[in-house]
């Protein structure tokens, strides 16, 4: 479920729009109409879209609306148009907690329990840099909620909900500075540290110290869900044809639930070059990347991304809750910045605000890398059917199925979802979609199969091959029963029905699991590993998710 969210992500940067009448279009003479094609595809009076903004040598060069922010009252998105960010919103929360270091209130180095003294001792501290840098440990907020079961943007989610299950929580997802795992937990976390450092909530920190000072007048915090705010645009996801409303429902700030306007995300970027707020020490600090134990320089710094792009050095971070998307990109040593907020689902931001880019940076990008075998080649029955299987990743939370259909190889996702046909570029080397990510199926000195993916800015995820297996009406019939965890309110019930094993539990439909393998099961939540004790009887099960790691459930009601 994880990955093939992740891969449809990839998928859909192609938008699913209604035919509609286009909106008027500047002169076609100027680089504003290079523009306004990349966007061409939401321009229209019957679809969300996006807001545009570009900023060049501390001032605004281009904005732009295009497509509704409601469509229920036809209103147009414009430049001064309110968007939900999402994750973008992190950047901000790193910045108060700096500056609350900086003013000497708290020290980055401090453990998290000094001002969160609910989260339990977990034996070796995690430290409020840590929570910056994603590498804590603590297991990711959603995922946990989700496990719960709770309904991602559709139940209110507060913040004290957040701390609430956090408390209960008896083990990390490993030790504290180990590894890079991102989590949105930490952010959440912090906006509550700056709550109980400052005596002031995250919102009221955050006008009166960064976003009043820089003249950020329609930027704010949302913890309030109820709360009007006047030419908000209403996040949408495509729906038969047509478009549903798609919005979130939380009270939780730090990790999320930012507003903002492409207007007023210029003056914020700029005091990145003429640092009105904070100073150099806070830019110094936001900049600084995270490190792990072992001395390894992360590509995460705080609440943003330090990476390259053709050849040039960028600072970024995108976003996405329910039916919006967010992405601001800066090319600092160019003093070049875009920043795309969308009201679709199936909008790609950081796709969008990269060919914008291209377009001023041309002259400045190295060109695109040009493989002379990524072009599509024919291949034997026979030889598709050899990458055909269950493949399960070295960290065993993620399976991916590869399936043999219509005479191609393709990604089978968990669910009501279609399969998506893999490219083949080479023998054994496949492409997915437009997304610039390659699998490559090799045979491991063993003789084992396995597959590597490898995306354009991450470590390569390798998955090994599981030997096929059936299960018999006898082991799904030990799996029967119902399971409790102690660390969330919740019971999941599993029954065995015409040789399938169906999973019940709270606010979630009925979900039949794949077995993979001896005790291995996946499922819309993760994979699951059936635990045995005295007798070889199942006595729980332990959960991997995309970011939380050895959840355990004991069988048996409470």
């Amino acid at each position: 479920m994880r990955y093939a969210a992740l891969v449809l992500t990839l998928l859909l940067s192609v938008p699913v729009i209604v035919p509609a009448e286009d909106l008027p279009k500047p002169k076609a003479d100027d680089i504003s109409t290079r523009v306004d094609k990349v966007f061409a595809p939401w321009d229209n009076y019957n679809s969300p879209g996006c807001a545009l903004g570009i900023y060049r040598d501390g001032r605004t060069i281009y904005l732009h609306g295009y497509g509704m922010a409601d469509l229920d009252h036809n209103a147009r998105i414009e430049s001064s148009t309110d968007f939900h960010v999402a994750s973008m919103s992190k950047q901000f929360t790193a910045a108060s907690v700096i500056m609350l270091s900086l003013a000497g209130k708290l020290s980055l180095d401090d453990p998290v329990r000094k001002y969160i003294p609910e989260l339990p001792d977990f034996g070796v501290p995690s430290t409020i840099r840590q929570l910056i840098h994603h590498t804590s440990g603590l297991r990711d907020q959603w995922d946990l909620l989700e496990i719960a079961g709770w309904r991602y943007s559709l139940d209110l989610i507060t913040n004290n909900d957040v701390l609430t299950l956090m408390a209960r929580q008896k083990a990390l997802n490993f030790p504290p500075g180990s590894r890079y795992m991102y989590c949105n937990t930490g952010y959440t976390l912090l906006g509550e540290i700056v709550k109980r450092v400052s005596g002031e909530s995250l919102r009221e920190y955050t006008t009166h110290h960064i976003f009043g000072p820089l003249g950020m007048d329609h930027t704010h915090f949302r913890d309030n869900h109820a709360e009007l705010v006047k030419g908000m645009a209403i996040g949408y996801a495509p729906a038969g044809g047509t478009f549903e409303i798609s919005i979130t429902n939380f009270d939780t700030v730090g990790a999320t639930s930012l507003l903002t306007t492409v207007e007023d995300l210029q003056k914020w970027d700029e005091n990145f070059y003429n640092p009105h707020v904070g100073g150099v020490s806070l830019l110094d600090e936001m900049l600084r990347p995270g490190k792990l134990n072992n001395g390894e320089v992360l590509k995460y710094a705080s609440g943003l991304n330090i990476t390259m792009y053709r050849g040039l050095h960028v600072v970024a971070h995108a976003g996405a809750d329910a039916g919006y998307r967010s992405e601001m990109i800066r090319f600092p040593d160019q003093h070049f910045t875009a920043a795309v907020l969308c009201n679709v689902a199936t909008a790609n931001p950081s796709g969008l605000a990269r060919k914008v880019a291209e377009i001023y940076l041309a002259d400045k990008m190295q060109p695109e890398p040009v493989s002379v075998e990524a072009k599509p080649v024919r291949l034997t029955e026979d030889q598709l059917k050899s990458n055909a299987g269950v493949f399960l990743d070295s960290d065993g939370d993620q399976i991916m199925k590869i399936i043999f259909k219509e005479g191609k190889l393709q990604l089978a996702p968990d669910g009501d979802e279609p399969s998506h046909p893999f490219t083949p570029v080479a023998v054994d080397r496949f492409r997915l979609g437009p997304a610039p990510v390659e699998y490559l199926f090799r045979t491991r000195p063993d003789g084992l199969r396995e597959l590597v993916v490898t995306g354009s800015d991450q470590k390569p995820t390798v998955y090994a091959k599981l030997p096929p297996f059936v299960v018999s009406s006898a082991d799904l019939a030990q799996y029967a029963g119902t399971y409790h965890s102690d660390e969330i309110d919740a019971l999941y019930r599993f029954d065995a029905e015409n040789g399938k094993l169906a999973l019940r539990r709270l606010n979630n439909l009925p979900e039949t699991l794949e077995v993979e393998g001896p005790d291995l099961l996946n499922s819309e939540l993760g994979v699951l590993r059936f635990v045995r004790g005295p007798a070889h009887r199942v006595t729980g099960f332990i959960l991997n998710t995309g970011r939380v790691r050895n959840f355990q459930f004991q069988k048996g009601a409470r």
